[in-house]
């Protein structure tokens, strides 16, 4: 394999890893009530609408079909791609879904 083969192949893994990301993050929010999309937009307000969101929510299953994605799973794959900022917004979701089961 060449370089340019080489790079190719961590790009496409680096893509299909990434896609999986965004699909635990968005089965997370619908095991637990929220909206992706509007967690995304909390997190980055100055970007568009994000395409492999959508195309991750047309994956995504109903809460009851789901298994559970565990916050400490959804936080981990957020910051291994460095989405702190969307990792920030789901840390706060968690904070308020504790306080109301108080």
């Amino acid at each position: 394999m060449n370089n340019k083969q080489l790079e190719e192949q961590m790009i496409e893994n680096y893509k299909r890893e990434e896609h999986m990301m965004i699909l635990v993050f968005a089965q997370w929010c619908i095991n637990h009530d929220l909206d992706p999309a509007a967690l995304y937009r909390a997190a980055y307000p100055d970007q568009e609408d994000n395409a492999s969101l959508q195309q991750a929510l047309d994956l995504t299953v109903s809460k009851e079909e789901a298994g559970e994605v565990a916050d400490s799973t959804v936080l981990g794959v957020l910051s291994l791609f460095g989405n702190e900022d969307l990792a920030f917004i789901v840390t706060e979701e968690i904070d308020k879904r504790n306080k109301r089961s108080r």
